[in-house]
């Protein structure tokens, strides 16, 4: 307790503290501590216990590392859908905490002249800093370093090593595809994927590779690089089936190309999973939880992402600046496309 309360702590307790003591997401902590009705007395109680331990207060994060800032940072995406920056920019918001950091979010649209004049605007601002989320995993220019404010990159790296770049594991996430796939007994796995100019697609194919090759194995055939869609999905399979009429997994470069996949197996008569396992990259749950079965994918984990930049960028603004590139694990979402063999 004397710790906690002891003047002399060069960092105040911070609203993730007051989460991991209380044993709680910093989104429930932050709902008890503004008195929110959606959590319920014994979490809310349990909260305030951990943030009087701490000697944490709600405004404590504005008086300790924002003192004297806006309390305001910009998030810069390219992704005109929100696709990839929607969960990012939620993750982020997430870890921003009790309503303490308010968030501005700009869409440069792949357009660089548009993203200069959004990094100006949200400087006119006097945003604290920036997170800058690309639409693909390929590095990406970095806006520069003589910027007033420390950046963060969320998803696509920055080509500048001297900067912080936060990203998901693409060749941990293959070999985790293929190690589920081993582990639901199949053993003749093909590969298909999307466009061989994407990062993305050649590291996730370069760890399927990899973990088939620890298991004393090899894909069926080379990985079939094509258009992110089910079109290229159902084309590619058609191709397959033709060659490898044996093959029992497949693993897809993304949902959409699974969707096709799936479409021809049934077409051809093949059972999914009883006869060929399928398995789908990014976990859109539209995509998904609609398909029939239900279709297994690797989730990149987009809002932890977020979290790990708005961290980031909080540690940058204190002063504590990182460089590099910090890599995130993947998850497998297990659903009914991958049971195992009977």
């Amino acid at each position: 307790m004397a710790q906690a309360t002891d003047p002399s702590r060069s960092q105040p307790a911070t609203l993730s503290d007051v989460a991991r003591l209380a044993g709680v997401s910093i989104a429930t902590a932050s709902k008890a501590l503004n008195g929110r009705s959606q959590v319920r007395a014994e979490t809310r109680q349990r909260v305030v216990d951990a943030a009087e331990r701490l000697s944490f207060r709600p405004n404590q994060l504005a008086r300790g590392l924002l003192a004297g800032r806006t309390g305001t940072v910009g998030l810069l995406t390219s992704d005109l859908e929100g696709r990839f920056s929607i969960p990012i920019l939620m993750g982020a918001e997430d870890a921003f905490g009790a309503g303490e950091v308010a968030v501005f979010l700009c869409d440069a649209r792949g357009d660089a002249i548009r993203e200069q004049h959004h990094v100006r605007a949200l400087l006119g601002r006097r945003v604290d800093g920036l997170i800058v989320v690309g639409s693909r995993t390929d590095p990406r220019p970095a806006l520069g370093g003589e910027l007033p404010v420390p950046v963060v990159y969320a998803y696509a790296p920055s080509e500048d090593p001297r900067d912080l770049s936060i990203v998901p594991d693409s060749v941990g996430a293959g070999r985790i595809a293929v190690n589920h796939l081993l582990a639901c007994g199949r053993r003749r796995i093909a590969h298909i994927t999307g466009d061989p100019g994407y990062l993305a697609a050649q590291e996730r194919a370069e760890g399927a590779r990899s973990a088939l090759s620890d298991a004393g194995l090899a894909l069926v055939g080379e990985p079939r690089f094509g258009m992110w869609s089910e079109g290229w999905g159902r084309a590619a399979t058609t191709m397959l089936l033709d060659q490898h009429p044996d093959v029992d997994a497949v693993l897809c470069g993304s949902d959409q190309i699974a969707r096709g996949v799936m479409d021809v197996l049934r077409e051809r008569g093949h059972r999914v999973p009883e006869d060929v396992s399928v398995m789908g990259f990014d976990n859109w749950e539209i995509l998904t939880t609609a398909s029939r079965p239900p279709l297994t994918s690797v989730d990149m984990n987009l809002e932890q992402v977020g979290r790990a930049a708005a961290h980031a960028l909080f540690s940058a603004i204190g002063g504590a600046r990182r460089s590099g590139v910090e890599t995130l694990p993947c998850r497998v979402v297990i659903r009914g496309s991958t049971a195992p063999l009977s």
